[in-house]
């Protein structure tokens, strides 16, 4: 099936960035990112031992979950609406991570249903926006980034901090978006007293993930290059 061996050549490149890359990161997860696509694309993937997948909308996210096998860890990407976080909780028990978290409002809401719907703390990342463009989610700062991060670090005891995310410009072939994301957490992580090494950086998706990885990426999102291109016909 195509999705087996895209999935194959997609890790045989990350596997080869890594070796390359200069930050001598131990490994990088890859995260398929299947919006839109249908469940027995995901089986596909998942039988080649893919457990990592990430999903941009919440409701799709929850029937997915309902159906596909507990052992995956689904990675939240998409914007989260604090009226929404509740259900994302709730109704996902093997949400891995949530990595869209851009405000004080939604880091308290998640805190509040992971409290109530969840036997560990779940895991979050600070987005930031490394590109100012206005269409993308996140902070954009690296005041704002130190912010947040302590206030979940701080306030949010049913939320583990885990890393910061960021969304590339789309067809840039410069580092200079994950290179603002590695002098934020170099500043968060400073501020919180932590190494820099336990803060995960996800960046690096389908067009950029090499690059990404090249700059100190420990996560990257690969969607149309396992799955081929989405089709949005189906979505309101």
């Amino acid at each position: 099936m195509a999705v087996a061996k895209n999935l194959q050549g997609v890790r045989a490149r990350l596997a080869q960035a890594v070796t390359k890359s200069p930050w001598q990161q131990p490994q990088c997860t890859l995260v398929a990112v299947s919006k839109t696509k249908p469940n027995e694309e995901l089986l596909a993937a998942y039988e080649q031992d893919q457990r990592h997948f990430g999903e941009n909308y919440i409701q799709e996210l929850i029937q997915k979950a309902a159906t596909l096998p507990t052992d995956i860890k689904w990675h939240y990407i998409g914007h989260v609406q604090s009226n929404k976080a509740k259900a994302l909780v709730r109704d996902v028990p093997n949400l891995f991570v949530v990595e869209t978290v851009d405000s004080i409002k939604i880091a308290n809401a998640l805190n509040r249903a992971s409290g109530e719907f969840r036997q560990t703390p779940l895991n979050v990342m600070v987005q930031v926006n490394t590109s100012g463009e206005d269409q993308k989610s996140g902070v954009t700062t690296v005041d704002e980034s130190v912010e947040l991060a302590q206030h979940i670090v701080t306030s949010c005891e049913h939320l583990q901090l885990t890393g910061l995310m960021t969304i590339g410009r789309y067809g840039d072939t410069t580092s200079e978006c994950f290179d603002r994301l590695v002098a934020c957490r170099k500043q968060v992580a400073a501020v919180l007293g932590r190494d820099e090494k336990t803060l995960e950086l996800s960046m690096g998706m389908s067009g950029d993930f090499e690059l990404a990885i090249a700059c100190g990426s420990t996560s990257v999102r690969v969607g149309s290059t396992i799955f081929g291109e989405r089709d949005y016909s189906n979505r309101a």
